[in-house]
């Protein structure tokens, strides 16, 4: 029989399904992926067809396994990792999904999170769960699936109904419906789970109406999630390793010390920084979450997210149409007057962590006649390196560890004058991954613990490998006038301008 010598990952994104094998190096071997529609039934909400998610990964699966030319026998386990917070319930005898799934970025339940803040229920979500009362998190997707399906109240009273964020369905449908199970770092985004006693929150239950008979198990990161059957794949296939995206990213990026902090930089950005045994509780508004839990110890971490980092590189390309495609805004700011003080603030869809303010708008400051694509392209970049360095403050406010390295992963990483940028802006080292899908190695560096590939964290940090390092270039002065400038144009777009 052929030894194993590849783990495959099952990456399931907000856009697209994706599958990478992985040798025992931590290097990519075979991949395929699909690009998954979103539905749009109403504004503001967001959702997908769990069977397009279902078929798609079988897919995806098959298609990597062909992709790296391998035989399912080489294959030592499957790690899974997904768009975190994306709400299913299906039906416990069929595993028919009762509803399309509710994306993580719809906000249909607004209205109800806004009257539990006005009750005063925040800091009670806070305290338990670590996370702030918004429709991002899972338990308000809940409540309306079982408020608006008819029956699914009744149905998840009897215990004929489960729950799931896209990793638990796919654990499920793997498995053949025999494991009802999610992961720590899944869980601890719901918004029902004490990420402190590390259990389901009865308080927190109740404030939402979900009955406990709907919910999964919670394991480890690195735990025995199940096996596939064998007519799925060939041969039954275990199931070692399962994280959510960005702690996942974490893993990927080894980022295992207290203080670590990785950054990922696509649409928008989304910022963990390691905070070790120490849940730290945020006074500016970042996320207390869960960054691992293996082998029965808890890792946690500050989360801050930027809703805009990418984006405002598809607006100067699609709306304003100054540049064709992405890769020419390093020649573009390369190119830029350094003597002209030009900031935007991309607020298109408010602002992000710290300020949490949806009500501000995009703004540019500074324009003169001698202003052009350029300085607006520069601006963009500077952007999202003084959006992560008011992640850093807010995170050393609450009394994080200073990162002495900050790794970053994403699309825009590519960008080498970006990098530099950030590096002078945080005064901080950044360093690129040599492979650049830190989330899929995560979740298959997670099933390598199990299944040997990996001997403990210490193993999976031996195989992270950078493509580049950019260290601070620009003097204390010139960063803090910089940084001030950029305070204060975030001031006027909060203010009104």
């Amino acid at each position: 029989m052929t030894a194993p010598s590849t783990v495959l990952a099952i990456d399931q994104g907000t856009t697209s399904s994706r599958a990478m094998l992985f040798d025992r190096d931590g290097r990519p071997a075979g991949q395929a992926q699909k690009e998954l529609p979103q539905h749009f039934p109403h504004s503001g909400w967001v959702e997908h067809d769990p069977e397009d998610i279902w078929r798609d990964t079988l897919a995806v699966v098959h298609g990597a396994l062909a992709d790296g030319g391998a035989a399912v026998e080489e294959v030592a386990a499957i790690g899974i990792t997904n768009q975190r917070e994306t709400t299913l319930v299906w039906d416990r005898a069929s595993g028919e999904a009762i509803h399309n799934a509710i994306v993580w970025q719809d906000r249909r339940t607004a209205p109800l999170c806004d009257r539990l803040k006005q009750e005063g229920h925040e800091p009670l979500a806070q305290a338990r769960a670590g996370l702030l009362l918004d429709p991002y998190f899972s338990a308000s997707k809940i409540a309306w699936l079982l408020d608006n399906v008819p029956g699914a109240r009744d149905r998840a009273e009897r215990g004929e109904l489960a729950f799931g964020t896209v990793d638990c369905f796919l654990l499920w449908r793997l498995t053949g419906g025999a494991v009802h199970a999610t992961d720590a770092t899944n869980a601890a985004r719901t918004l029902l789970y004490d990420i402190h006693r590390q259990a389901w929150d009865e308080d927190l239950l109740a404030l939402f109406g979900v009955p406990r008979a709907l919910l999964p198990e919670v394991l480890d990161n690195d735990a025995e999630f199940g096996a596939t059957p064998a007519e799925l794949f060939g041969r039954p296939l275990p199931i070692a390793g399962m994280a959510g995206d960005q702690q996942a990213a974490t893993v990927g990026q080894a980022c295992f010390e207290t203080g670590m902090m990785k950054s990922t930089y696509g649409t928008g950005c989304f910022a963990l920084i390691n905070t070790g045994d120490k849940a730290v509780t945020s006074k500016n508004r970042l996320l207390t979450t869960i960054a691992y839990r293996v082998g029965g110890t808890t890792a946690y971490a500050l989360e801050g997210s930027i809703f805009v980092a990418g984006a405002a590189v598809q607006w100067l390309r699609d709306g304003l149409k100054i540049i064709g495609s992405a890769p020419e805004t390093q020649a573009l700011a390369e190119a830029a007057d350094p003597a002209q003080s030009v900031y935007m603030v991309p607020a298109f869809t408010g602002l992000g962590a710290p300020y949490w303010d949806a009500h501000a708008r995009g703004a540019i400051f500074g324009l003169t006649r001698a202003t052009g694509p350029a300085e607006i392209v520069r601006a963009a970049l500077e952007a999202v390196c003084f959006q992560t360095r008011d992640l850093m403050e807010a995170m050393a406010a609450d009394g994080a560890a200073p990162p002495r390295t900050l790794r970053v992963d994403g699309g825009m990483v590519a960008n080498d004058w970006l990098l530099q940028c950030l590096a002078d802006t945080l005064d901080c080292a950044v360093e690129r991954p040599e492979v650049s899908e830190t989330t899929a190695l995560g979740a298959a560096s997670l099933a390598g613990l199990k299944s040997g590939f990996f001997a403990g964290l210490e193993g999976i940090a031996a195989t992270w490998r950078a493509s580049g390092r950019f260290e601070p270039a620009l003097g204390a002065e010139e960063r803090s006038r910089r940084y001030a400038g950029w305070l204060d144009a975030v001031a006027r777009v909060r203010s009104g301008g």
